[in-house]
């Protein structure tokens, strides 16, 4: 029997290891969804290798990124957590949009400007055209709701375009998704380029807290992240380090910034940064501790693929087969 409630989509690439920035932009909000939506998390291992992948280390960070999926709250018996490669339906449809998305649309992509720039050796036409496996993700399975950050909010716009003119052609095939873009936390900046989001790819290991980070780690990089020359610590564009500080502790503590203003007022930003660091590090020790139990059992891991993969793939032929047959393909 179908599940009745709308659905809600997201995929987290296994390309490295996940920060602060993919836990408090995407992954700590995921549980919350779990009541009201039905869930698909999808490890999109797919997405990944637009960038040259070491196979032993993909395949590694695959298990590694769904034992983090399961350890953050997210049930594996009241979510479809699955690897996009086990579902062949989402290159075929991905094949068939790029047929309905244009050129010039995705030369807009910052993404893929940014992605070139910094992998001008390998500029592939996969780099290129994962936008459109990216909608294809989403529409495979009738998405309502894409939780994201605000820096993926192109790439949604672009899903429902494409969606948009698929429907006008072939009326009432996809369902046109919304983002959830969480209010606080959406983009976490590096701690030593506030001005830039913090990224899991950034050589500068200073720059980047990881969700299994050790507390000593996670507390001396909070230590050196680049403030300004004052001491005032409040919510401003004038202050990007300390606002993003700001943002990461009302983030791990639940409080808001006056709050947190009110509460470091009259207090150096060496007291402040430790305070972060704790609160971020007393958030993810609980975290860490049920990765490495669930990370240890590679049967049980093996076992939720395999399930998720089957789910995904129900939901995903019902989708694809209605497509195949409104194009004039031959479905035997």
């Amino acid at each position: 029997m179908l599940d009745e409630r709308k659905v809600s989509f997201s995929g987290v690439q296994p390309s490295g290891n996940l920060t602060i920035g993919n836990y408090l932009g995407a992954i700590k909000n995921f549980p919350e969804f779990t009541e009201k939506y039905k869930c698909f998390y999808c490890v999109v291992d797919e997405h990944a290798i637009t960038v040259r992948q070491n196979p032993a280390e993909l395949r590694r960070r695959t298990y590694e990124t769904l034992a983090l999926y399961i350890a953050c709250g997210l049930d594996p018996e009241k979510n479809t957590l699955y690897v996009q490669s086990h579902v062949p339906a989402h290159a075929e449809l991905s094949w068939i949009l790029n047929c309905y998305t244009m050129f010039g649309e995705l030369s807009r992509m910052t993404q893929f400007k940014d992605k070139s720039a910094k992998h001008a050796d390998n500029i592939n036409a996969g780099l290129f055209t994962y936008p459109v496996l990216m909608a294809s993700d989403i529409l495979l399975y009738q998405t309502d709701v894409v939780p994201i950050g605000i820096d993926q909010k192109q790439h949604v716009e672009l899903t429902r375009n494409i969606a948009e003119r698929f429907n006008q052609v072939f009326p009432d095939t996809f369902t046109i998704p919304e983002p959830i873009i969480p209010a606080a936390g959406a983009k976490i900046m590096s701690l030593q380029e506030p001005d830039k989001k913090m990224s899991k790819s950034d050589e500068n290991e200073n720059a980047v807290v990881r969700i299994l980070d050790d507390r000593d780690t996670i507390i001396r990089k909070f230590k050196r992240a680049v403030t300004d020359s004052e001491s005032e610590i409040r919510m401003s564009d004038d202050k990007p380090g300390v606002s993003n500080l700001i943002t990461i502790y009302s983030c791990f503590t639940g409080k808001t910034v006056s709050e947190i203003e009110k509460e470091f007022e009259g207090r150096g930003y060496g007291e402040f940064k430790l305070a972060v660091g704790e609160a971020c590090a007393n958030r993810l020790a609980p975290v860490q501790e049920e990765y490495r139990r669930i990370l240890a059992d590679k049967a049980y891991l093996e076992s939720v693929m395999k399930k998720g993969a089957e789910e995904a793939a129900y939901y995903a032929r019902k989708t694809l087969s209605k497509v195949r047959r409104k194009i004039g393909f031959v479905n035997l």
